[in-house]
Formats: C-alpha cells, structure tokens, sequence
C-alpha cells in the first residue's frame, strides 16, 4: 500500500522503462482534449486566455450535451486506424470532471450530459482493445 508521495514515485519508476518501451513500440494512439471548452471550438485554455468571466464560463456546464455513443465511435475509429491507446483529458484547467466526483460536484452527472464520461470512455476502450492512458 502507498503511504505517501514519495512511496507512489518509487514504485512507478519500478515500472517506468517497460511502460515507456510499450509506449514506445505502440507508436499510434489517439489523444482527446474533450470539455466545456470544446463546445466554444478553441482549446483548453480558452477561459483563462480569453478572459471568461466565470459566471459565463459556467453556463457551458448545462449546455455540454455529448451525444450518447459517441465515445464509443472514438474508439472503434482508433481501432479501425490501428491504434494502440487512447487517452482522455478527464478535467481540464477550468475544474469540471467528466466523471461522477464524490468530490468535485462540478462534473458531468451533475450538468450537463448527466453522465459519467469517463466510464463510457473505459468501456468503449475495452470494447475494442485498446490500452487505456
């Protein structure tokens, strides 16, 4: 069991080289930067480098709506492509979890899609095979 920070750096640099060598030898995978943010067709930082006033900001929360089985479409087209890996930004700088936080309530149960995003990615994930980042 981990005790501290120090005990989770020594045990993940145990495994670090053949994580990095299967890495390495994938060489094809697929990196979504999903969010709020994507709804305004920029990037991530969009709040912060545009100077949203929060208040605005938080209004993308309930209108964040994405389409059930779209994860899933993701993941075959990664399959299909011969990806090894996806990996998925699951909160981004502006603080809203595309997972069911116990404690984060600014999340994607809570508004918005009313899901949990980042089980659908996991499943879809598994569904075709491919290693999860």
């Amino acid at each position: 069991m981990l005790k501290c920070k120090a005990d989770y750096e020594a045990d993940i640099a145990k495994s670090r080289d053949d994580r990095m060598k299967w890495w390495r030898d994938a060489r094809f995978g697929m990196f979504i930067h999903y969010g709020l943010y994507s709804q305004l067709g920029r990037n991530e930082w969009a709040m912060a480098l545009e100077n949203y006033d929060i208040k605005e900001y938080e209004r993308l929360a309930e209108t964040f709506k994405p389409k059930e089985g779209t994860i899933r479409k993701w993941a075959e087209l990664a399959k299909k492509a011969g990806m090894k890996y996806m990996v998925l930004t699951t909160r981004h700088h502006e603080g809203f979890s595309l997972w069911d936080s116990k404690v984060n309530p600014y999340n994607s149960v809570n508004y918005g899609p009313k899901r949990d995003l980042v089980k659908e990615f996991v499943d879809a994930c598994r569904e075709f095979d491919l290693k999860i980042g």
